[in-house]
């Protein structure tokens, strides 16, 4: 039998900008052990996820997005240090654990389990991938089970933007750099952040020549015209990008899985339930609590909310929602099958986060439904350029999707919030002035091309969703503090620059502190002539 319905996973790998300068190994704020906490949970189980399906022969095929800042986390010494270091920490915490549970047999063996983990993927990290996570995605780019998207450098909310064209060119034009350095291509899709769709970017899109993006449901759905087919089928803007749609049905479906009983809960850690004495390496001086990873407790439920986790059942109900979800993503697409002369698309995105971090048991789950899917002679898994290539273009109707995104219904609410509104004039101001400087300052060199970098970085690092997402979600006290921070250090440098004096110890420390993309040339804000 041919095939005939087709599923594709896409994954946004992006954390906000968290690194922080220090002299020695230790975690110095929460934000960072996001990066660490992502590293052990996420990005390790994914690819020893993909090791176990290429070495049991299984296929597998998945579209990646992961951002330009994530890239540089993931390629900064300093920081892999540090992740060598919490790593050891989880594993000194692991040998005093085992020693405080021996006389609970029940708990003893979850420890040992995470004892055991910790072990390995430090070994895993430091041997297998020799500390490079990035040169390890790019082996299963390089044999096309991944195709890496690209996405914008700090992961703006991008129809904010289309008023400053420079901003934009500078947000597209970086993350292209920094996709041909860490990977060597000119990916052929673009990953809006917060999957944040406006009519304004297409012409962005088609002037990088980028074939494809993807869309919130209901931002295709209520596209000009309709799209005839839904959500199963992509379309062309009038410039001929293509576009597909998220699946709404699927989404919510995986959202609610993390919450079963059965699985592990990952907002209790033993690092804020233990007695301050028992944290050991974990232990603050200044009184301030982290994780540990050591997550004792399954979800809550009403008869039983201080159960313990237990790894073999909670393996059992992924294999059952495995199964539950693969079948209903069939039903659905057979359905619409009935109604379309083309192959109906399933396409499942999300933040790569969502499986490992934030479901303990989701690399599991993925690599449960790649299984699965294996024995499905009428399903096959691709990734987004693999099913595009697979369609008559004449076949695709013309359509321009509705303004969208995936944040707090639909639209842009999470970012224009009352908690974050007060930072975009201030923004908008800031973006004048750095096009203002990179056309005053067309030829500079030594100290003056260093601060119009850093400037540059600033600007961009001001631009990311990640700090108006916080503040509306209340995660981080950091997040105001982040972007104030940006906005100021480059207004000093824009002042400094009109004064003709710049503080050299000043403007070094700041580049050590906020390093990102190195290679940045500010000439990226200059206006297109």
């Amino acid at each position: 039998m041919d095939v005939r319905y087709a599923l594709s996973l896409v994954l946004n790998a992006h954390l906000p900008f968290v690194r922080e300068y220090s002299e020695d190994n230790h975690c110095n704020d929460e934000e960072e052990n996001w990066f660490f906490e992502a590293l052990s949970e996420t990005y390790l189980p994914l690819l020893e996820t993909f090791d176990r399906l290429e070495g049991d022969h299984v296929p597998f095929r998945l579209g990646l997005s992961i951002s330009p800042l994530l890239c540089q986390m993931l390629d900064d010494e300093a920081l892999l240090e540090k992740y060598i270091a919490y790593s050891d920490r989880q594993i000194e915490f692991g040998k005093q654990e085992l020693e405080r549970t021996a006389n609970n047999p029940a708990l003893h063996l979850l420890a040992k389990r995470y004892f055991d983990t910790a072990l390995d993927r430090r070994i895993i990290f430091t041997e297998r991938y020799e500390g490079n996570i990035l040169q390890a995605l790019n082996h299963y780019q390089r044999k096309g089970k991944l195709e890496i998207m690209a996405t914008a450098a700090t992961h703006a909310f991008l129809p904010f933007l289309t008023s400053f064209p420079e901003s934009m060119q500078a947000q597209i034009e970086t993350a292209l750099a920094s996709c041909r350095h860490t990977f060597g291509i000119r990916p052929m899709g673009f990953w809006l952040p917060e999957l944040g769709w406006a009519g304004e970017l297409e012409p962005y899109l088609r002037m990088y020549n980028f074939g494809f993006t993807i869309v919130e449901s209901h931002g295709l759905a209520f596209g000009r015209p309709a799209p005839s087919r839904g959500t199963f089928y992509p379309v062309k803007t009038p410039s001929g990008i293509f576009i597909l749609a998220r699946d709404f049905y699927a989404a919510q479906e995986l959202r609610g899985l993390p919450g079963d009983e059965a699985y592990r809960d990952n907002n209790r850690d033993a690092g804020y339930e233990l007695a301050a004495e028992d944290l050991g390496p974990f232990r603050a001086g200044n009184g301030a609590r982290r994780g540990t990873g050591f997550k004792y407790w399954k979800t809550p439920a009403a008869e039983s909310p201080d159960a313990l986790y237990d790894p073999a059942a909670a393996l059992a109900a992924v294999e059952g929602h495995a199964r539950a979800f693969l079948e209903g993503r069939v039903n659905r697409l057979a359905e619409a099958g009935r109604y379309m002369r083309e192959m109906p698309l399933c396409l499942c995105a999300e933040n790569a986060d969502s499986f490992g971090r934030f479901w303990h048991e989701g690399p599991r789950f993925l690599e449960t439904l790649f299984r699965l899917a294996a024995g499905y002679r009428e399903l096959q898994f691709m990734t987004p350029s693999e099913y595009l290539c697979k369609q008559r273009v004449s076949s695709l109707e013309t359509s321009i999707p509705e303004y969208s995104s995936w944040g707090t219904n639909g639209y842009a609410e999470t970012w224009l919030h009352s908690c974050c509104d007060w930072m975009y004039r201030h923004l908008a101001r800031a973006m004048d002035r750095m096009v203002e400087l990179a056309e005053r300052f067309p030829n500079e060199t030594g100290l003056r091309e260093r601060a119009l970098n850093q400037a540059a970085r600033e600007i961009m690092l001001a631009q990311s969703a990640d700090w108006p997402r916080l503040l509306y979600r209340e995660e981080a006290a950091a997040a105001r503090f982040q972007a104030e921070s940006a906005l100021r250090n480059f207004t000093t440098i824009y002042e400094a620059l009109g004064s003709h004096y710049i503080s050299t110890e000043w403007l070094t420390s700041l580049e050590r502190r906020r390093n990102i993309f190195p290679h940045i040339n500010y000439r990226v804000f200059r206006k297109k002539r």
